[in-house]
């Protein structure tokens, strides 16, 4: 059972929805945005709409658990198409790539809910996402977007906490980014660089690895796993396995970062 300080938050989540009347949910399938449609749901039914913008930079898994998620939450959705590879500020990979990218899907949101008639647009920023450098926080509120997990002063702890409690099947989903995040900050991004990344990734978390990432450097692979993993990832058969598959996928050199998974690491040359 939440504690009476979570079960404050929750009803004070459960008020702000309820007040907004309709709400469109960036929806990505991750656990900060699956709580958000979960309580909309709960509390407007079907005036609440999960939105999935799906782009070359969304990797397909990621579709197919929000997609899921949603169907096991009963909540609709929609998925929409977007692709930031069209703007050129994006592809420039500079640091407001993020900036560039939030402000293409809030601004396709923000179309939606006028034709749709909604009231608001929400996202799944929670109170730990405030003291990082989030470009796309910036955008948000230049969109008008509101974040209730915010307002609720609901942290990634207490989401997880409440989603376990609600039975959501992907409340101890590990954090996800977009496959430009794989990208060395400046160098170009391109759909190769994205398809190949991507199929990396898939790769590793085929063979059963938890927390992923593959880093793009030239031709060069950098794979990130959780320190509880680099004992499994240095099994002679395995290693071999996946250093060839991501040779066939384009890579001449495979290496494994010794630091491990860092959630919102980024790519520096």
């Amino acid at each position: 059972m939440p504690t009476a300080l979570l079960q404050h938050k929750l009803d004070h989540l459960r008020a702000l929805l309820s007040e907004m009347g309709s709400v469109l949910v960036a929806y990505s399938g991750g656990i900060d945005s699956t709580f958000v449609l979960k309580v909309a749901h709960e509390q407007l039914r079907e005036n609440a709409v999960g939105v999935t913008a799906v782009s070359p930079t969304f990797p397909s898994i990621e579709l197919e658990i929000a997609t899921r998620v949603a169907q096991e939450i009963g909540a609709r959705h929609d998925i929409v198409r977007t692709d930031q590879l069209e703007i050129p500020e994006f592809v420039r990979n500079d640091a407001a790539r993020c900036f560039h990218c939030k402000t293409d899907l809030y601004q396709l949101l923000e179309t939606i809910r006028q034709s749709s008639g909604g009231t608001h647009v929400v996202d799944g920023t929670n109170l730990d996402d405030l003291g990082d450098d989030r470009p796309g926080i910036k955008a948000a509120r230049e969109w008008g977007v509101r974040s209730p997990l915010v307002e609720a002063e609901l942290s990634k702890a207490d989401i997880r906490v409440l989603a376990k409690e609600f039975g959501l099947s992907n409340w101890d989903k590990p954090a996800a980014a977009c496959l430009s995040s794989r990208i060395p900050r400046g160098t170009p991004i391109t759909i190769e660089s994205l398809r190949r990344v991507e199929e990396a990734e898939d790769i590793l978390q085929a063979a059963g690895f938890r927390h992923v990432r593959v880093r793009e450097h030239g031709d060069l692979a950098r794979i990130e796993v959780g320190p509880d993993e680099f004992a499994r990832l240095n099994e002679p058969d395995l290693r071999a396995h996946i250093s060839a598959c991501l040779r066939k996928s384009g890579f001449r050199f495979v290496c494994v970062d010794l630091e491990g998974y860092r959630p919102g690491g980024i790519s520096l040359r």
